[in-house]
C-alpha cells in the first residue's frame, strides 16, 4: 500500500496521466483527512477550483491543493511528535495509562477527523493548516466559550454523529466537532440546551 509521499509524487508526475494523478489525490486523503474524506476533498475541490468530478482536472490546480494538504500535514506530524514526547516523559514519571483529555489524540490517530465536519458539504474556509493551528492551540490552553476555529458562538449538541465520539458540540458556523475539553463546562451545558431546545420545538 503506498504511503502518503509515494502518492504526493504521484499526484506532481508531470508525465502521470491526469486521471491517475487525481485518484492520487484522493487516496492521499486516505491517509491524512483533517475534516474527515469527504468533506476534506470537498474543501480542497472549492479552494483550488476542482469540480469534484473532474477527471482531468488542471494539474496545476491539483498540486496546488497537494501543496495545502501537505502544509496541513506538516503542522499535524509536528503535534504528533510533541504528543509523543509528552507521553514518553509521562511513562518515566509512572503515569501509563492516557489521560482522559487524549481520548481526542487517540481517535484522530493517523491525522483522519482531527477537525471533523459532520457534514461534508459545511466545513471552515480558511487554509487546512490555519484551522489546525488554531485548534492545536486551543488544545494547549484554557477551555473557552466559543468554537477555537471560527470563534463562533452557535456550537449545539448534536446526537448519532457517524463516527465516534457518536454525539458532541457541532459548530454552527465551521461545522467543527468541536473538541469537548477545548470547551468551559458552561459552553459544554449551553450546546446541551440548544439541543434540548431544539428537539423542543421540533415536536
Amino acid at each position: 500500500m503506498a504511503g502518503f509521499r509515494s502518492l504526493a509524487r504521484q499526484v506532481r508526475d508531470p508525465r502521470g496521466d491526469l486521471a491517475l494523478r487525481r485518484y492520487s489525490l484522493r487516496k492521499c486523503l486516505e491517509r491524512f483527512a483533517p475534516y474527515g474524506h469527504r468533506a476534506t476533498w470537498d474543501h480542497l475541490c472549492a479552494r483550488h477550483g476542482i469540480e469534484p468530478e473532474d477527471r482531468a482536472p488542471d494539474p496545476a490546480r491539483l498540486v496546488g491543493a497537494l501543496k495545502e494538504l501537505e502544509q496541513a500535514r506538516a503542522v499535524w506530524l509536528a503535534y504528533e511528535s510533541g504528543f509523543a514526547e509528552r507521553r514518553r516523559r509521562e511513562k518515566r514519571d509512572g503515569l501509563r495509562r492516557p489521560a482522559s483529555f487524549d481520548d481526542w489524540h487517540r481517535r484522530t490517530w493517523g491525522g483522519n477527523g482531527i477537525a471533523r465536519c459532520e457534514n461534508p458539504g459545511i466545513h471552515p474556509s480558511a487554509p487546512l493548516a490555519e484551522v489546525l493551528g488554531r485548534l492545536i492551540s486551543a488544545l494547549g490552553s484554557e477551555p473557552g466559550t466559543a468554537c477555537p476555529v471560527c470563534a463562533e458562538n452557535g456550537i449545539a449538541w448534536r446526537q448519532e454523529l457517524e463516527q465516534e465520539p457518536w454525539s458532541g458540540p457541532v459548530c454552527s458556523g465551521c461545522g467543527i466537532v468541536v473538541p469537548q475539553h477545548v470547551l468551559t463546562p458552561g459552553a459544554l451545558a449551553k450546546a446541551r440546551r440548544i439541543r434540548l431546545r431544539d428537539l423542543a420545538s421540533a415536536a
